[in-house]
């Protein structure tokens, strides 16, 4: 199974969505931002969204398929949340065509601190987020 390249496995890097964010004044602006991104994520195929592949702790629906190709990961992720699809997106940006060791050592924290978005989160979204980086650390190593 071949996934759809997102605009993030490569056009919008960490560093883009970092610089992005800081040009916002308030936590409105961030969050219009993040729904934005969140529509650029390619739906997933309705027969990819099984129970199996369901993340666990997220308050949303949020279905999560990896591939390895030439030791590259690639993930359709996708949610029935706007919020969270723009919150995936932020993920993607950091993860998606990326090797196991360059997702494992990326400072995933750090990187949605500079980002401002997580003490805006309620504390199950920050966890639903928590889970998706999980499951995918969990599926690389």
């Amino acid at each position: 199974m071949s996934f759809v390249t997102t605009p993030f496995t490569k056009e919008i890097t960490t560093f883009d969505v970092i610089a992005t964010m800081q040009n916002f004044k308030g936590w409105e602006e961030k969050y219009r931002q993040v729904i934005q991104w969140g529509k650029l994520l390619p739906k997933m195929p309705e027969e990819f969204k099984t129970a199996q592949v369901t993340v666990a702790g997220c308050e949303s629906e949020v279905w999560l398929v990896s591939e390895q190709r030439n030791g590259q990961w690639f993930f359709c992720v996708d949610s029935d949340a706007r919020i969270v699809r723009g919150l995936i997106a932020l993920v993607m940006s950091a993860f998606d065509g990326c090797s196991s060791e360059e997702i494992l050592a990326f400072d995933i924290e750090g990187y949605f601190d500079q980002l401002g978005l997580i003490q805006h989160l309620s504390p199950s979204r920050g966890n639903g987020l928590k889970a998706i980086v999980d499951q995918i650390k969990e599926q690389v190593q």
